[in-house]
């Protein structure tokens, strides 16, 4: 008996996601309004400086992004901050240096920016995952100064913020989802930012390669995947 051809598979690219960083495109809740609003207040922040601290997927970027529009500042890599480049850093007024706690961070660098940055009448937004004490600093001048930064963090998404993250995701994938998927996935999956991140590309990558939408069974199949611990 001649055995049936076989559907083929269809291989799944990583083609660039229009993730938006526009300030309408921000979803606030109670984890992050309270960040949102010190971004909001420049240039009235009590300090030529602020840290930005949150999980991975929080929105850290997004928030920078959008201070960065509003104040004209660039925005470089903690890994960036080099001695030499201090002068043309502080030239534009503002600066974002994002993932302060990488690990690849210059602190004399960073400690002159500072003092720059002050001196020149700037401001300067710091981004990190945790807070400077977790960052294996060495330098104690500038572990203290980043100790008394100003700072705003994001917490962890309450329900509706998460499920609101997931839509944001999918459409950001130009993906379409019943509600009750999302009911689904926010219900079973880890509570976090970075769990909507990876459970929505999972959830992207099976779909392209069965060629099918997204249906309850792929979803249940992408959160076993994932949350492997989750009932």
């Amino acid at each position: 008996m001649t055995e049936a051809p076989r559907k083929p598979r269809q291989l799944a690219f990583d083609l660039p996601v229009d993730s938006r960083h526009g300030v309408e495109d921000f979803l606030i809740g109670p984890s992050n309004e309270a960040a949102y609003a010190l971004i909001e207040a420049w240039p009235a922040w009590p300090e030529a400086w602020l840290r930005l601290i949150g999980p991975e997927g929080a929105g850290k970027t997004h928030l920078a992004a959008i201070w960065a529009k509003t104040s004209h500042a660039w925005t470089v890599q903690a890994q960036e901050v080099t001695q030499a480049d201090v002068p043309h850093l502080v030239s534009q007024g503002a600066l974002v240096v994002e993932d302060c706690d990488s690990g690849r961070l210059d602190e004399p660098a960073l400690f002159h920016l500072m003092n720059a940055v002050k001196a020149k009448r700037g401001t300067l937004l710091l981004t990190a995952r945790s807070a400077p004490d977790r960052w294996g600093l060495t330098v104690p001048d500038l572990l203290s100064r980043l100790r008394l930064a100003p700072h705003a963090v994001i917490e962890p998404p309450d329900d509706a913020l998460l499920r609101a993250v997931l839509v944001k995701l999918f459409i950001d994938r130009q993906l379409i989802v019943d509600t009750g998927i999302i009911e689904m996935l926010a219900q079973r999956m880890e509570r976090s930012f970075a769990g909507a991140r990876a459970l929505v590309d999972g959830l992207d990558r099976l779909s392209l390669e069965r060629g099918r939408r997204v249906t309850r069974a792929l979803a249940g199949e992408a959160l076993a995947a994932l949350f492997p611990d989750t009932p």
